[in-house]
């Protein structure tokens, strides 16, 4: 995944969750923010952003702000439409760990919502719901940054797929660098994290997919020697205090 007509920037502030104040060579401009959560973390005064130009000339915002330079880590991608879009490409490229599959079909309505993507491998129905990792505490990624009844949401509808037998997955793509398992955020948000143990204990797979993050570019790493599936999720704790994660999760 490769944006265009990408620009550096300096961090000012963020009057809302849409929006930011940045700094341009020596002008200050409003750009669009692409996440809702409020990545306290990472939108620190003074931090390099990139900024990708927007290809509609009647928006309001010149810029969308893609990633964000965090010390001692690197380049993080917060592009939140992002990690669906490099799934997709992981899958057709062929190099994912389902192969080829013969059928590929994203926002899949099943039963009364949609799932990321549902495959058909041979006789095997997959379904895959997509999530974007964006925070790092001491090496480790953890899910959500912000309370996320819609992520629950989610765990309990494959939950459901899996008893019905599907092939269910979670996946988080981490689109940051050197980091390569996600954990639930036990402190931000329990309830995410015991529905996860449910689903686990139902069958659902936990998939984390590391990536390669560029200032301008984004693709989901080799897996080769890394753990493709998580069997069952683990609780560490403390990992919501530090960053002092927002309101809203996706």
């Amino acid at each position: 995944m490769v944006y265009a007509n990408t620009v550096k920037g300096r961090f000012l502030s963020r009057p809302n969750r849409f929006i930011a104040r940045v700094e341009i060579g020596d002008n200050e401009e409003t750009v669009h923010v692409k996440n809702t959560s409020r990545c306290r973390e990472l939108l620190i005064p003074g931090a390099s952003v990139i900024l990708a130009l927007s290809d509609n000339p009647k928006r309001k915002t010149l810029y969308d702000l893609i990633a964000v330079y965090k010390e001692g880590l690197g380049w993080v991608n917060i592009d939140s439409q992002a990690p669906n879009a490099l799934v997709k490409e992981w899958l057709l490229g062929g190099q994912s760990i389902f192969g080829r599959p013969d059928l590929i079909k994203p926002e899949y309505t099943h039963g009364h919502s949609r799932v990321d993507f549902y495959l058909e491998c041979g006789k095997r129905r997959i379904l895959i719901e997509v999530k974007g990792c964006t925070l790092e505490i001491n090496g480790k990624g953890y899910f959500p940054d912000a309370p996320t009844e819609r992520g629950v949401k989610h765990l309990r509808e494959l939950t459901e797929a899996a008893a019905q037998g599907f092939e269910c997955y979670i996946a988080f793509v981490i689109t940051m660098p050197r980091v390569y398992e996600v954990f639930p955020n036990m402190d931000t948000h329990p309830a995410f994290g015991e529905a996860l143990e449910e689903a686990v204990k139902a069958g659902v797979k936990v998939l984390c997919l590391p990536c390669q993050v560029e200032p301008d570019q984004l693709r989901i790493s080799d897996l080769q020697g890394i753990p493709k599936t998580v069997t069952a999720p683990s609780y560490p704790q403390g990992a919501g205090r530090s960053d002092q994660p927002g309101k809203r999760g996706t």
